[in-house]
């Protein structure tokens, strides 16, 4: 459900307290939409802003909403999310520190702006998101497998963090420590270059992750042309403060007509929202 705030009537100074600005800047990190306050006479006798948003302004806004709902309906979304895990055995495996939120976040944005929604999920502690199309996989090839079947679709965000390799020769029982000598890996399937280079089943746009801890700028440029991908969608995961198992994330956006767009550090609810508005300005 998409989350307005309709801003009250108050006085200018009290709009204009510390206190109320970080309480709206709350309520904007966990993604509400907030209908003014305007500027102008006030009961109290004062001109300034905190005078609440004529009816009109409000209704108008919310019919825009709406509005926009019913155009996005016509599209089809696909996110992947999450890690993968890559099995040596029954109860070993390969894996990486990915939560899965800014991927979850991007689905509950496009749902709630309309899209047809199908998320590929790897591995995590997160609840579904009401509305979306859940599939939960363990594997690369289980997700690669499960993208394939959701295809054609208008647009792809591969948010998930794939592991690159996996083991040759999976053990059908637990290794013993004394049997370790060395592991036997192989390359996964590529599937954001695989989907993005596939002819007849490429979505109309193909968003890419980047988690990088050095040169970002000359990885995601590299990334963005090696996969043929629309946009490449970058952050340092070396930092504490954003990217895996936080709720926050800074990044930066590199888009194939070689511009690029830097985000402030920001909730990741907040970012896909960012996302998502950016998504839909390039579909219609």
């Amino acid at each position: 459900d998409k989350k307005i705030f309709i801003a009250p009537a108050m006085n200018g100074r009290m709009w204009e307290n510390q206190s109320n600005k970080e309480n709206l800047k709350k309520l904007v990190d966990f993604g509400y939409e907030i209908i003014g306050p305007e500027a102008g006479d006030m009961a109290c006798g004062e001109f300034g802003m905190g005078k609440m948003s004529e009816p009109a302004t409000i209704i108008n806004h919310i019919n825009n909403y709406f509005k926009k709902l019913e155009n996005n309906k016509k599209f089809k979304a696909l996110v992947t999310a999450g890690p993968t895990h890559e099995y040596l055995d029954p109860v070993r495996f390969i894996t990486n520190k990915s939560s899965g939120k800014q991927g979850y976040e991007i689905a509950r944005s496009l749902i709630e702006n309309g899209f047809d929604t199908t998320l590929i999920s790897g591995p995590t502690n997160l609840s579904p998101v009401k509305g979306v199309n859940l599939i939960k996989i363990k594997s690369a090839d289980e997700m690669l497998n499960a993208t394939l079947s959701n295809l054609p679709t208008d647009v792809a965000i591969f948010s998930a963090a794939v592991a690159d390799f996996k083991v040759k020769d999976k053990k059908s029982e637990k290794i013993k420590k004394n049997k370790f000598s060395e592991l036997n890996l192989e390359k996964n399937t590529d599937i954001l270059g695989h989907i993005s280079n596939h002819n007849s089943l490429r979505p109309k746009l193909v968003v890419g992750f980047a988690a990088e801890t050095t040169s970002l700028k000359n990885n995601s440029l590299k990334k963005l042309s090696e996969k043929n991908c629309d946009w490449i969608i970058a952050n340092d995961v070396s930092r504490d403060d954003i990217g895996f198992e936080s709720d926050f994330n800074q990044v930066s956006i590199f888009y194939k007509n070689n511009s690029e767009e830097n985000l402030p550090r920001m909730r990741k609810s907040s970012l896909a929202n960012e996302i998502v508005n950016r998504i839909i300005s390039q579909l219609n």
